[in-house]
């Protein structure tokens, strides 16, 4: 590849300021300085920018805790809304990151952005069965039959090609000795689908945060608005997610 795309790319330059930092000398491939930015390079050369080693990944990878009132979109048509991409950086926008699913505007926690795509949607496939947990506070109250109904699966309007009533898959739901706080793990992602589940047993979310996705926790000293960088090992568990069993 070019050497300005590589630092284009890992420096998360635009192409034009990556022809310019070249040519201005800060720039050196294997402790050689290089003025030309279209010298060809492999990628596993040792690629310096003002004496700071860089890294090349065609991809980034990020955890956002996203805060209530953004929309889980990286554009909105609509005057006044706010958009989750807005909680980024410029220099990452550059990369063009977009949110894996969505979150309601009211829903808070986590979300995965990235611009891998093929991952991104393999992640989302209704075939993945990708677990997704969040935390709740409801009211009135879950009885332990309202729970059990949750854990087996409710009607909450969907229905087949032939018109017949579909169950959500079964959830694991976990509550408080109240029944009005908990936690509940979902593999599927209609539309508001847990709104939806709870209105089903007679009962209404009052708040309602993602807390992990494909085995991925939200970072807890993290704040809401803030971002960082997945770990490899969450990057793993992102791009494996689903594909054993959507058969990839």
């Amino acid at each position: 590849m070019r050497l300005d795309k590589y630092i284009s790319v890992s420096a998360a330059l635009t192409r034009s300021e990556s022809q310019r930092t070249i040519r201005a000398g800060r720039v050196a491939v294997n402790n050689t300085l290089i003025r030309d930015p279209a010298m060809h390079i492999r990628g596993d050369e040792c690629v310096t920018l003002d004496g700071n080693v860089l890294s090349y990944s065609e991809f980034i990878y990020i955890m956002l805790n996203k805060p209530a009132g953004y929309i889980s979109a990286t554009e909105d048509a609509r005057p006044g809304e706010r958009v989750v991409t807005e909680l980024l950086p410029p220099e990452l926008l550059r990369r063009k990151p977009f949110p894996v699913g969505r979150l309601d505007r009211d829903t808070t926690g986590l979300i995965i952005m990235t611009n891998d795509g093929a991952s991104a949607h393999r992640a989302l496939s209704p075939n993945s069965h990708v677990a997704k947990t969040y935390r709740f506070t409801c009211s009135p109250p879950l009885s332990k039959e309202s729970k059990a109904m949750l854990e087996r699966g409710v009607d909450i309007g969907e229905v087949d090609s032939l018109g017949r009533s579909l169950l959500t898959a079964p959830a694991i739901v976990t509550i408080n000795s109240l029944g009005s706080e908990g936690e509940i793990t979902i593999t599927e992602g209609k539309f508001h689908q847990i709104k939806r589940m709870f209105t089903a047993v007679g009962s209404k979310i009052t708040s309602l945060s993602r807390v992990s996705f494909a085995g991925i926790a939200l970072d807890e000293s993290l704040p809401a608005g803030e971002w960082r960088y997945l770990t490899p090992e969450e990057i793993e568990k992102f791009t494996s997610a689903g594909r054993s069993k959507a058969g990839m």
